[in-house]
């Protein structure tokens, strides 16, 4: 029997976003709209709209598509610290792995029910550590604007590149510090950067 106008059998919103995501890895979030999307699902424009009333929603449902791929944290076994950077070493990565979409996640915060027991776990964490709830809200959303910015910088190239030209002579201590810095890489840069921040968060730092 053949499905009512407008409809795709089989089609679902989990399948219109994939395909979306797919989209914007290879051309951009620029290249994503709705009768795009549906020439590369084979289906009429009007059909995402049943699954997806606007672009706002598609733009929202790209966001859940990242953090549905972030390897969950354990904070239960781990220090709240530990647990935080196993947190931001799993946002970093994919987000590494999707840069065309990194803009939509500094902008579009994802309420999702598998990101609500992310944070709710970190915050139990936290607290048991001696942080009020919502320092421990800031804390977390400091490391998440960490990582954010890090990989908007990264997906630039490395930042240290742009100071290789300096002269040693009139900028000493800064060509000083980017030749030291720059073999060792941005990975290891974003370790030493983000063990820094955790260390100055914790209950101590914030009485």
């Amino acid at each position: 029997m053949p499905g009512r106008p407008g409809h795709s059998v089989g089609l679902t919103r989990a399948t219109i976003l994939r395909a979306a995501l797919a989209l914007a890895d290879r051309e951009g979030l620029k290249a994503l709209s709705m009768r795009r999307l549906g020439a590369e699902l084979g289906v009429e424009a009007m059909t995402i709209y049943h699954h997806l009333p606007n672009k706002d929603a598609l733009l929202d449902g790209l966001v859940e598509q990242l953090v549905a791929q972030i390897a969950p944290p354990t904070f239960e076994a781990v220090s709240w610290q530990e647990g935080l950077r196993d947190y931001a070493r799993g946002l970093r990565s994919t987000l590494l792995a999707h840069p065309n979409v990194v803009p939509l996640v500094a902008s579009r915060p994802a309420v999702t029910a598998q990101n609500l027991r992310v944070m709710e776990a970190a915050l139990e964490t936290m607290r048991a550590a001696g942080l009020h709830p919502a320092d421990a809200l800031d804390v977390l959303y400091a490391v998440t604007g960490f990582v954010v910015g890090h990989v908007v910088t990264a997906a630039d190239g490395d930042p240290v590149d742009q100071f290789e030209a300096l002269d040693p002579a009139t900028f000493p201590l800064l060509a000083e510090a980017v030749s030291r810095s720059a073999p060792r890489g941005t990975e290891a840069r974003f370790d030493f950067a983000l063990d820094a921040l955790l260390s100055g968060l914790g209950p101590d730092a914030l009485d």
